[in-house]
């Protein structure tokens, strides 16, 4: 992994759970996890490290999160992909 990508993630995982911001709009940047989304990614393939979401434990491997609902379901229980919430994270930082 490159310093770059690094000093990314370093920065994605100070934002907090970006699904807590979406629904509740608060997030603990303590429990964070770092998803690679797979939409619009091959088979079997992660996005970019550069490309990740940060996500609270629960909203990454709970029930209700990306790996619990998959891709498929996931858009269809939360009303939006990991694509918007990728560009609510590109919006942040760029704000910052």
């Amino acid at each position: 992994m490159k310093k770059e990508e690094r000093t990314h993630m370093s920065k994605v995982a100070s934002l907090g759970c970006i699904l807590c911001r979406r629904i509740h709009g608060e997030h603990d940047p303590a429990m964070v996890e770092l998803h690679h989304p797979r939409a619009g990614v091959g088979m079997g393939q992660r996005a970019s490290h550069l490309d990740v979401l940060p996500l609270c434990v629960e909203h990454h491997r709970g029930n209700f999160g990306v790996h619990g609902l998959g891709t498929k379901g996931f858009p269809k229980h939360w009303g939006f992909t990991e694509q918007d919430l990728l560009a609510d994270v590109n919006k942040m930082l760029d704000n910052q």
